[in-house]
């Protein structure tokens, strides 16, 4: 059984597309799917109030971490899975993850940008390697929620690649299992600030993290480097 946690901000373009592929699997199959709102202005919550069956929650702060783990404390599932909302699943996901959380208690799928553009396909084959470099928030997180436990969930303290984080801290305790399908990711990113830019702010901001420099900082040069709405 699989809650999917959802955090938005300002997400009214690609909300519906995700929710109408969610809730059809939801009268099959033992998932619950669960917003977490980070004070949308741009109608993304009329947008979820004509699904039924959605559970949502108003966060205080619009920070992801913090906006998952709230998510995760009413989540009433035993296989967590974190997606983001310009981010489409594969029809099967509900299938493929119940294989995959019995191959490890963590992993994600691969990604494919929802462009033709050949850099960006170069990004998505790196998605296929374990490491951690090539992975990220994008391509979605399932994780047994016995391991999140243990693990203390997201760390608030992460208010930027909190994505990566928990991925390398989970990763002390099992394999990161691949699932060999790809999600399709908005390339609005790219399309709003150019491929070479995102590449070296993105390259930047790990190295940052890498070396330990705080997130509110790194979150500060990010938001200045690149137009991003939802951030």
């Amino acid at each position: 059984m699989i809650s999917i946690i959802i955090p938005t901000l300002n997400e009214a373009e690609f909300i519906s597309n995700l929710l109408q592929l969610l809730t059809k699997q939801s009268g099959e199959s033992k998932i619950e799917v669960i917003i977490v709102d980070g004070g949308s202005t741009d109608g993304t919550l009329d947008i979820i109030s004509n699904f039924t069956d959605i559970k949502v929650i108003h966060s205080e702060v619009a920070s992801r971490p913090v906006q998952l783990n709230l998510g995760a404390q009413v989540a009433q599932f035993n296989i967590f899975y974190f997606l983001h909302a310009d981010v489409i699943p594969p029809n099967t996901f509900y299938e493929d993850i119940v294989d995959a959380s019995k191959r490890s208690s963590v992993g994600g799928y691969r990604y494919r940008f929802d462009s033709g553009h050949w850099l960006l396909k170069i990004n998505a084959w790196f998605t296929r390697f374990p490491m951690m470099w090539c992975r990220g928030g994008d391509q979605s997180m399932f994780i047994k929620k016995s391991l999140f436990d243990e693990l203390g969930g997201y760390n608030e303290y992460y208010s930027v690649l909190e994505d990566f984080d928990i991925i390398r801290r989970a990763k002390e305790h099992y394999d990161y299992f691949i699932i060999a399908k790809d999600v399709i990711v908005s390339p609005r990113k790219y399309v709003h600030n150019g491929y070479f830019k995102v590449q070296m702010v993105n390259l930047k901001a790990f190295r940052m993290y890498r070396n330990g420099v705080e997130p509110d900082k790194i979150r500060a040069f990010y938001k200045k480097a690149l137009s991003l709405k939802n951030y």
